[in-house]
């Protein structure tokens, strides 16, 4: 039988590796499953400026990097592998199994922390000019392009929340939506309108993203939804408010989901409605979405994790048995030799 880890932590980013500094430091020894893409959406990020402690700002991939270098300076341990499915027990003190391939492993307690990950538009110029005009976050990125024009690309109130917030620092905001009608609220559309600086372009959609003379982004091609017209609109950030995609499918059917995808805690702990798994980070956080909001809850899901392996006895589980298997209450009498 395979040792039973005390946590295995599924993800990375801020939330993961806060969770493994954490039980790393309670000596509880936890077992991180990054993934291929450690670190999260920072990685993809290049300038962070409002992480407290950072006075001149941090690159994200930087950051990240101290983070998975300080959780395993207190003996975290890190597989750069993917989790690839789960069963979780639904039995207080019972064995969780977490396979990587083909290998099992069994934790007393799982943190999930596998994030989110924000809805492209799959389109030219997008990818290849992340990072240098095209951006999925105005809180993160606004301050790069004061006095300069921009684009948000997205009809619901998170769109309507970028373009004011944006409109703080941008010269001018169009608000791009590929309908003419908008799914945000009443109330946040009256707010948007209300800003001097945002205007609105419909039924338009983004068709692509050109480069100018320096790399960065120049330009914004769209395409009038109900014409076809096309239209250069010349800018310099363009930031994607289309949604976010919860990474939650690993535990889909097991979890407590909303109808989103996000994964559910109780009240304002991490716990989930499987006891020993507890969920972290932007998996459960579809407003605030801050690298510091998720290391605040990756804390949160250590402190819950370690709480509970203190107050719960573990379920013994008979050699042999499969673990976390709902069929284990039934061991006894399914392990009676015949008479």
């Amino acid at each position: 039988m395979a040792d039973v880890e005390n946590v295995i932590i599924i993800g990375s980013g801020p939330a993961g590796y806060t969770a493994a500094l954490y039980t790393a430091r309670a000596n509880i020894k936890p077992l991180v499953v990054e993934g291929f893409a450690w670190g999260g959406l920072l990685q993809q990020t290049t300038d962070v400026e409002n992480y407290p402690g950072f006075p001149e700002g941090i690159m994200g991939p930087e950051m990240m990097q101290k983070f998975r270098d300080q959780a395993e300076r207190f003996g975290a341990r890190l597989l750069t592998e993917q989790a690839d499915r789960v069963e979780l027990s639904n039995e207080p003190g019972g064995m969780h199994r977490v396979w990587v391939g083909d290998t099992e492993y069994r934790a007393r307690t799982v943190v999930l922390a596998m994030g989110a990950e924000h809805k492209k538009l799959g389109i030219a110029g997008e990818e290849e000019l992340g990072g240098r005009g095209v951006s999925y976050c105005a809180t993160c990125d606004a301050a790069f392009f004061r006095d300069a024009p921009t684009i948000i690309v997205g009809g619901g109130d998170s769109a309507m929340e970028e373009a004011i917030f944006l409109s703080k620092f941008s010269s001018k905001v169009t608000i791009v939506h590929r309908r003419a009608e908008f799914r945000a609220s009443k109330i946040m559309l009256e707010r948007a309108r209300a800003q001097e600086n945002i205007e609105f372009l419909t039924p338009y959609r983004v068709s692509e993203f050109i480069a100018g003379e320096s790399g960065a982004l120049g330009h914004a091609r769209l395409v009038n939804t109900q014409t076809g017209e096309e239209l250069d609109l010349p800018v310099s950030g363009t930031f994607i408010a289309v949604g976010h995609e919860p990474q939650s499918a690993i535990v889909r059917g097991q979890i407590d989901l909303d109808e989103n995808g996000y994964v559910v805690t109780e009240s304002k702990s991490t716990r989930t409605n499987r006891p020993g798994v507890f969920a972290a980070g932007d998996l459960v956080d579809h407003t605030y979405r801050q690298a510091i909001t998720a290391a605040g809850s990756g804390c949160q899901a250590a402190l819950d994790a370690e709480w509970y392996l203190r107050d719960t006895p573990e379920v013994p589980t008979p050699e042999g048995m499969p673990v976390g298997d709902p069929a284990e209450a039934q061991w006894a009498s399914l392990a009676e030799p015949a008479s």
